[in-house]
């Protein structure tokens, strides 16, 4: 074969595999990753995915406090944290689980997208995720009294969950699960959910808006969902930065690879993210910050091996005709 026509075959053999990449990329392993849609997180809420809240004052606020959008919805989380919720993250960073690339979660205001719910009434939890993991749900409900336009801190949740939900069966691409919510409180509150897996070092770390009939706030409040059930608003995401003094540090997940994740529909459930890395051997919190951007975590795949053999195949294909 002439060499000018030899290299022009080995070099359309290497273009041919180029469409093949992104696909071959995307057919390996995800990781799983979450976050409540109903009642609807601030990370969620504050999203792409989050609809008509994310447009709240509220959500505009926290990505200027962020200077820019927030972090992935469904990746908040810290590793490492082995139950030390308390000693881990920081008063007044609880929402961003201390993480900056959430930092605008943090902000202390009465107009956050909120969902209305009913003293001694059943909480019906919607938590998505794609990828089943071992692990417990704990809900706190802030105080009464609680003032949401300070800071929130570990004093305004009781010591104890008022409810726990252990390995709940992860069906539709979502947990779900159901909590009597206690019946003496009465206005704006935080449902602070922490899901501590153990089948990943990881925990992830959330703050819902919840309106109960009675006295509110002074200050403005964001209109609430009319139904008494958990509805949805939640907030953005950026990349976490690491602190000294044991609080959580920005890193890579344990793979290295950011997960996958399909956003749940508007006003619906959808598929989350994929699931965590396996456990990570720092015993310093780490956080996984997956992109700038916000909505689900950039599906970077973990299929790579196969294309980086096809690619290989092409170039020695090319070499070796090279020398014909």
């Amino acid at each position: 074969m002439p060499r000018t026509t030899a290299h022009r075959t080995a070099a359309l053999a290497v273009t041919s595999l180029t469409p093949l990449l992104p696909v071959l990329w995307a057919a390996g392993p995800a990781q799983a990753h979450g976050a409540p849609t109903d009642p609807a997180s601030r990370v969620y809420a504050c999203s792409p995915d989050g609809g008509s809240a994310s447009r709240s004052a509220a959500c505009r606020a926290a990505v200027r406090a962020n200077g820019g959008q927030l972090g992935a919805w469904d990746n908040l989380r810290v590793a490492n944290v082995n139950g030390r919720d308390r000693q881990t993250i920081p008063d007044g960073e609880l929402c961003s689980g201390g993480l900056s690339a959430y930092k605008g979660l943090d902000l202390a205001r009465a107009d956050w997208p909120s969902t209305r719910v009913a003293p001694g009434g059943t909480l019906r939890m919607t938590y998505v995720s794609t990828i089943p993991h071992k692990g417990t749900f704990k809900l706190y409900l802030t105080k009464q009294g609680y003032d949401p336009a300070k800071p929130l801190t570990w004093a305004d949740l009781p010591q104890r969950p008022f409810a726990e939900v252990k390995d709940p069966a992860l069906t539709g691409g979502a947990y779900r699960f159901s909590a009597k919510l206690p019946a003496d409180r009465t206005g704006r509150q935080v449902l602070y959910t922490v899901w501590q897996n153990s089948s990943t070092p990881d925990t992830y770390y959330s703050c819902s808006d919840v309106v109960f009939p009675g006295a509110e706030s002074s200050s403005p409040a964001a209109p609430a969902s009319t139904a008494p059930s958990t509805a949805s608003t939640p907030a953005t995401s950026a990349p976490a930065a690491g602190g000294a003094s044991g609080r959580p540090s920005a890193s890579p997940s344990a793979s290295g690879v950011p997960s996958t994740a399909a956003a749940p529909a508007r006003g619906g459930v959808g598929a989350g993210n994929p699931a965590a890395p396996a456990a990570d051997t720092a015993s310093t919190p780490v956080a996984d910050a997956t992109g700038a951007g916000s909505g689900p975590s950039t599906p970077l795949v973990a299929g790579g091996a196969a294309a980086a053999l096809l690619l290989t195949g092409g170039v020695a294909l090319v070499l070796r005709l090279r020398r014909r």
